[in-house]
């Protein structure tokens, strides 16, 4: 039976080929007898006759028809198990080359075949270009097309065609995946070359195609495939998810500090409703390669580009008074996410217009990219969008206003009664709040305002000033005074450089109810409502180095030296007796730990030794002052607090010496004496004693060289009280001095404060 119908298939080609070359009979036999041997499993006598069948409707395009059909027949005589087309070409080529002339075929004939004969090793897609080439080549697209014509068959002889070719390739896996590619580059392109072609073939061709394709997508592992329309897809879902938050977001910010009255908020609110309506329709557009879609992203992106320009040219004006809301950066963000998104979404659309309606429903790739990309989007949000706008925002609201001039020592204060210098650019600030540094006098002040003033003449080294805070900042000085720790309201707290004013480091208010206290690292102690109390050993950028946290119902104190924290827990509910625990301050690693019956108050830290009160039953006068190693909770010494003194017995440190102020008697109005006692910080003996007969309920400063000095209002104006070793002494002070506010000690220079001024005393 298959005999008889190579028999039919035999006679119908030599009708086909109809004396193509006179006398050339046995040359048609000996072609056949190529296409229909036993041992080639393609590109058999029915693909011949398919291709010759096409070429006939073609053949009227052609410059050179008998040229064209003699490749037609010979562009696959010479056929090889396993070999590419282009090898196949390439051996049909030469056997054109070398059958031909015995023939007497014209040898410019011979190379046009054998020139087109070679084409056929290449049948992918045709350039962009192809419907009009700048050369035409009237044969080559003929016979291109005819031999193209095997995909526009009837599907079930297509399918037979391409197992045959796929069974011929050899390994059926790398053959699937060649042929896969190759299916593919050819519905990228134009599959025909002529307009005729494409007009009769076009449709079903492309559409066994894609069926083949279908089923190749089936046959082949795809664990990944896919993952980009899926990433492009969730980016442009939660991107404008993203957008909803951070808009959102900004609508409970302003735009401009101090809050113009008339803001409104509806801008960051229409564009969080414009997102959450797109996330939905992004998702769509981004999955679907027609045209609807894309001009729907398009529009998206059109839309975000246009807000942007819009929020970009109404951003505030920034001058001292007038600063940037937190509103700007978030609503430029939330454009951004919106703009990312619908960029995501064309580019998804068109990524599927060319590949993705051929990547399987799911698998692998595509489900880690659903995972990953909300991940990404989290994490750039927190990392990345909100850092770059607090930062936008503390940049674009901070102005440093420096005078450039070197700083010069300090003095030390004689207290004679006379004035250094004074200083009348400080309204709404007092002396009382200064703090010393290696580089001036820092004094905070109204309307968000830092000034270092030189210690030697008063004079302004430095202004940093804030827009988007009108409050006084509340200020330390750390790095051993190299430094300026400004905590600003609404703002958090920033590290100003004290020689220049430039802020090195920032962080927001998440430490606003923590007290610090100059350490390096700088120890923060945070306060807890309910639960337990922690401590924090904190770097220079607000990070925070070890976190110290005790149990619950506890409240904690602490001090720290050079080296050490000392803290004081007290536990509020259970058995656990008080505590005293020892911590590195550089790594937070408990050094000790001993029970405290009850819990020492008021620590002072004086070189590398901790002195505290121990309590005195329920009077508030300690019944001793106790020595502690900070680097193993040792007793190195203990002073007993004298019975008869009855007020509060502070204490300051002073050089090495512990200077103690009390009075002796009873705690009346009508005690007016007080005693300053100074102690040896080293062994813990009195270095000396001396009673005054001043106020003790007067504050008090003490200078690093052991003077305790106060101001007390006498009948000819504010007097200066000062307690040494060698006595009392009163020196009455120039006008424009307030008794009524506290005199400051900052090493050994005295400051007093007047009406808007700071005043250094002689």
């Amino acid at each position: 039976m298959e005999h008889g119908w190579h028999t039919v298939a035999v006679v119908a080609l030599r009708e086909k080929w109809n004396e193509l070359i006179p006398g050339s009979a046995a040359l048609a036999d000996d072609l056949i007898a190529r296409y229909v041997g036993r041992t080639r499993r393609a590109y058999r006598d029915q693909y011949l006759d398919t291709v010759l069948t096409a070429l006939d409707s073609l053949l009227q395009l052609s410059t050179d028809p008998t040229s064209v059909r003699l490749a037609a027949w010979f562009h696959r005589a010479a056929h090889e198990h396993g070999a590419t087309p282009a090898e196949d070409a390439e051996a049909s080529a030469r056997l054109a080359e070398q059958l031909l002339p015995e023939y007497g075929v014209d040898p410019v004939r011979v190379a046009e075949v054998a020139r087109l004969v070679r084409l056929t090793g290449d049948l992918a897609t045709p350039p962009p270009d192809s419907y009009a080439p700048p050369r035409r080549d009237a044969n080559g697209d003929v016979l291109l097309d005819a031999v193209n014509a095997t995909l526009a068959t009837a599907p079930a002889r297509y399918t037979a065609h391409t197992s045959e070719v796929r069974r011929d390739a050899g390994d059926r896996r790398v053959a699937a995946e060649h042929r896969y590619n190759e299916v593919r580059a050819l519905l990228d392109g134009h599959l025909y070359r002529t307009q005729l072609a494409r007009q009769r073939m076009g449709t079903a061709a492309r559409a066994n195609l894609e069926n083949e394709l279908a089923g190749l997508d089936t046959e082949l592992p795809a664990p990944w495939r896919g993952w980009q329309q899926a990433a492009l897809t969730a980016t442009a879902t939660f991107g404008a998810i993203g957008t909803v938050v951070v808009a959102i977001a900004a609508a409970g910010a302003s735009w401009r500090v101090p809050p113009d009255e008339a803001e409104t908020g509806w801008p960051p609110i229409a564009l969080a409703v414009l997102a959450f309506v797109s996330a939905p329709v992004l998702f769509r557009t981004a999955r679907s390669g027609s045209q609807r879609s894309r001009l729907i992203a398009g529009a998206v992106v059109a839309v975000a580009v246009t807000c942007l320009l819009v929020a970009w040219a109404q951003l505030p004006v920034t001058n001292p008074a007038v600063g940037v809301g937190q509103r700007v950066p978030l609503l430029i963000s939330a454009l951004l996410l919106y703009l990312v998104a619908g960029g995501a979404a064309l580019s998804g659309s068109l990524l599927r217009t060319r590949h993705a309606r051929y990547t399987p429903a799911r698998n692998l790739g595509q489900q880690l990219a659903w995972l990953a990309v909300p991940g990404v989007i989290a994490l750039t949000l927190l990392l990345i969008v909100q850092p770059v706008a607090r930062n936008y925002v503390l940049s674009s609201n901070e102005r440093v206003e420096s005078v450039r001039r070197t700083s010069g020592p300090a003095p030390r204060s004689t207290a004679n009664g006379q004035v250094v210098w004074v200083n009348r650019a400080l309204s709404g600030a007092g002396a009382e709040e200064a703090v010393a540094t290696k580089y001036g006098i820092a004094i905070p002040r109204q309307a968000g305002t830092v000034e270092m003033l030189d210690a030697e003449t008063g004079e302004l080294r430095w202004r940093y000033s804030r827009s988007d805070s009108d409050e006084k900042p509340d200020i330390i000085a750390t790095g051993d005074g190299a430094y300026v720790l400004a905590e600003f309201a609404d703002v958090g707290y920033l590290l100003l450089d004290a020689d220049t004013g430039k802020r090195k480091a920032a962080w927001p208010g998440r430490t606003r109810d923590h007290t610090i206290q100059q350490a390096d690292p700088l120890l923060t102690g945070e306060h807890v409502s309910r639960g337990s109390d922690k401590l924090h050993g904190t770097d220079p950028d607000g990070r925070d180095r070890w976190t110290f946290e005790p149990g619950r119902c506890t409240d904690i104190g602490a001090v720290a030296t050079r080296s050490t924290v000392i803290a004081f827990l007290g536990h509020s509910c259970g058995t656990d007796p008080d505590e005293m625990v020892g911590l590195d301050l550089e790594s937070g690693k408990e050094l000790w730990r001993k029970p405290s019956d009850d819990m020492y108050r008021r620590p002072v830290v004086v070189g590398d030794t901790v002195v505290v009160a121990e309590p005195g039953g329920d009077s508030d006068v300690p019944a001793a002052l106790l020595a502690l190693d900070p680097r193993t909770g040792d007793t190195r010494w203990r002073w007993p607090v004298p019975r008869n003194w009855a007020c509060r017995t502070l204490m300051n440190a002073a050089g090495n010496l512990v200077v103690v102020v009390d009075c002796p008697g009873p705690a009346t109005q009508e005690n007016r004496k007080t005693v300053v006692t100074a102690i040896d910080a080293t062994t813990g003996k009195t270095a000396w004693q001396t009673t005054a007969p001043v106020n003790p309920r007067t504050r008090v400063a003490v200078t690093t060289d052991a003077r305790v000095v106060s101001l007390t209002r006498g009948q000819q104006g504010c007097r200066l009280n000062t307690i040494t070793k060698s006595g009392h002494r009163v020196s009455p002070l120039p006008p424009g001095i307030s008794c009524s506010r506290d005199i400051k000690a900052l090493g050994d220079l005295l400051l007093t404060s007047g009406n808007g001024t700071v005043i250094a005393l002689r």
